[in-house]
């Protein structure tokens, strides 16, 4: 019976054991991440910049060596003066005024004229001035949608780019004015 007690007393050693050497391992480790905090915080306050406001003798060198650059055109752009000699007759025409044609735009050519009031409005929508052209053809009735006249190629490309984002194909057409 007295081996027993000797049992019970060795088993609770060993736990007491095993808990020390935990306990120990975590102390080290908190102790190795505080030392290394500790160090990090004194290297960054030693690459702190002085307070005085010094000047590190680097930089000064540096500014004394580049000096600022001094910019002279806001004084003599203003005094410039450019004589061009053209004759008005050297001048190029404008295109439109030269030909006697005008360009448009077919949005669209339906045989029903609801289709056509359809797309009309799709181009209102996009804030351009459409109309429905009623002809008659070959090949029956034809409901086409036009936009234009226009008094430039640029406004032409405008309508175009503004159709194609739509999806909507445009045919350029040309006529004599009249």
């Amino acid at each position: 019976m007295a081996k027993t007690p000797n049992r019970r007393s060795s088993r609770g050693a060993s736990r007491h054991n095993q808990t020390t050497e935990n306990h120990g391992g975590l102390r080290w480790y908190g102790a190795g991440v505080a030392t290394g905090l500790f160090l990090a915080f004194l290297l960054y306050l030693v690459t702190l910049p002085p307070e005085g406001g010094a000047e590190p003798e680097l930089a000064a060198t540096a500014r004394a060596s580049n000096p600022e650059p001094e910019y002279e055109f806001f004084e003599v752009l203003p005094n410039q003066e450019i004589t061009v000699d053209v004759d008005p007759a050297d001048l190029p025409k404008p295109r439109s005024a030269s030909t006697g044609k005008q360009f448009l735009l077919q949005a669209g050519s339906f045989r029903q004229a609801a289709d056509a009031d359809r797309r009309r409005g799709e181009l209102l929508l996009l804030g351009l001035n459409p109309r429905v052209e009623d002809t008659q053809g070959d090949t029956g009735r034809w409901f086409r949608v036009v936009l234009g006249p226009f008094e430039s190629r640029s406004a032409m490309a405008k309508a175009r780019s503004l159709t194609a984002q739509q999806d909507i194909d445009t045919l350029l057409i040309q006529r004599d004015r009249g």
